[in-house]
């Protein structure tokens, strides 16, 4: 079966792939384990060397690889460039600091000598997404390869051109054979990948739906995972706080510089009900101002949605929550039937039962609902399936750290600023946003064989 890469702009296809045989992922599989063999062994110094350097190939060429992404996903040419730029910062945080990370730490028991090591585990899988195609998996590799294991990528089928990019971009580098290899597959094969015993760790950011199939494979085969699912971040305004700073937030944390097609946006604004007027105002003249169109146009704000899927799943959640009295107060379903566009919609008076409140909304929907006060804003925050990512929006920052921020059930909560991520901070969530953690030194440390080590 071909896999294709099309452009959202234009739903024209761009290149066509084929998809690798069984035979193929297995010598592809052996060629990794034999690269592993070597990699295991060399040291911090090498590894940060070759880090350093892949991340100066992505600068060098960060416009090919931005122009890579901008073709595959639709998200515009300078939310492409930042894109490449933290993947080479990423490079370079964890060239710097992999050896102090996963250097031994010195207990003192009965023992002569006795302490715990970090050695790598072998080859690790990635099944990453298409929404962030070169970020998602550079925040596994860079950690992953510094650490001594080597990867393996099964990227989204629509993002097989980045899937390649990325590849070439440790080659360039000069990373050792088969230290870093693009699997160029569909999802009916990932199993098969999971089940062979050479592989012993698997990584997946995707949806609720995808990480449980893959979790349940790598739990048969007993087999370690890292799931960073899906999210309906709450974007919570409480009375006292800046309306105009939380407006301009807002936007930045639900488009996510992808059309809102991020696992960390902010779906769900929940407002103190004496300053929601003025808030929902407020966003209504910022996202009118948006200019929604070509990916390469600078003064595009947001491009196309990725795909079909993802604008007919976006307006059925919207029209369905209408029917249950939900207003729009601009925006909404686009004209331009050339690219798989939709324009970023406000919607007030939304209540709990409607999807664009209880589901994961993968598009611009800016769905508001009031709440009395700061008490019962924590409840509805946590109403949610899921706890990824939280803002919140107040004056009283003091407050904010100690009796909110415990309350709210997620992995993260930024104050007076919108969710992001961070290679020096942990990333990841609880309930079905999934488990474990990426980046910092928690994500280092997710991939490797803590290993306690006693002398008499």
């Amino acid at each position: 079966m071909a896999l294709q890469s099309i452009n959202p702009k234009n739903k024209q296809v761009i290149k066509e792939f084929s998809e690798l045989t069984d035979a193929e992922i297995e010598d592809k599989i052996d060629q990794a384990q034999l690269a592993f063999e070597s990699w295991r062994s060399s040291s911090f110094s090498e590894r940060s060397n070759l880090m350093k350097k892949a991340a100066q190939v992505l600068r060098d060429k960060k416009s090919e690889y931005a122009k890579i992404i901008t073709d595959e996903v639709g998200k515009t040419l300078a939310a492409s460039e930042a894109e490449v730029e933290k993947c080479a910062m990423t490079c370079d945080y964890y060239a710097d600091n992999a050896e102090k990370f996963l250097s031994k730490e010195i207990v003192e028991t009965d023992a002569t000598k006795s302490y715990a090591r970090f050695d790598p585990v072998g080859i690790v899988l990635a099944v990453m997404p298409w929404n962030f195609p070169f970020w998602q998996v550079f925040r596994f590799a860079a950690p992953a390869l510094m650490a001594g294991n080597v990867g393996l990528l099964k990227h989204a089928s629509n993002v097989q051109m980045s899937g390649e990019a990325i590849e070439e971009i440790f080659r360039i580098a000069g990373f050792p054979d088969a230290t870093f290899i693009n699997l160029s597959i569909g999802s009916a094969k990932v199993e098969q990948v999971i089940r062979n015993p050479k592989v012993k760790a698997v990584t997946l950011t995707g949806s609720e739906k995808a990480g449980a199939a893959v979790a349940a494979t790598a739990g048969n085969e007993i087999k370690k995972t890292v799931m960073e699912l899906g999210g309906s971040d709450p974007f919570i305004v409480l009375a006292d706080a800046d309306i105009d700073q939380a407006v301009a937030a807002a936007v930045t944390a639900r488009l996510q510089y992808n059309a809102g097609q991020s696992c960390i946006a902010a779906k769900r604004f929940i407002v103190e009900e004496n300053v929601i007027e003025d808030f929902t105002n407020k966003l209504k003249i910022a996202v009118e101002k948006l200019k929604v169109g070509d990916p390469y146009d600078p003064e595009t704000n947001v491009g196309p949605l990725t795909n079909q899927q993802m604008v007919d799943d976006v307006e059925k959640q919207v029209e369905e929550s209408l029917s249950l009295g939900a207003r729009i107060l601009c925006g909404g379903k686009s004209e331009n039937s050339e690219g798989y566009f939709y324009n970023p919609v406000v919607i007030a008076d939304c209540t709990l039962d409607m999807p664009v409140l209880n589901q994961e909304t993968f598009g611009p929907v800016f769905a508001v609902i009031s709440v009395k006060n700061f008490e019962e804003a924590i409840r509805v925050a946590n109403t949610s399936d899921y706890g990824l990512g939280a803002n919140l929006f107040t004056a009283d920052t003091e407050k904010a750290e100690k009796e909110i921020v415990p309350r709210i059930d997620s992995g993260a909560v930024f104050i007076n600023g919108p969710v992001k991520s961070d290679p020096r901070l942990p990333f990841g969530g609880i309930k079905k946003s999934g488990y474990g953690r990426e980046l910092s030194h928690y994500g280092i440390k997710e991939f490797v064989n803590i290993k306690t080590v006693w002398l008499k």
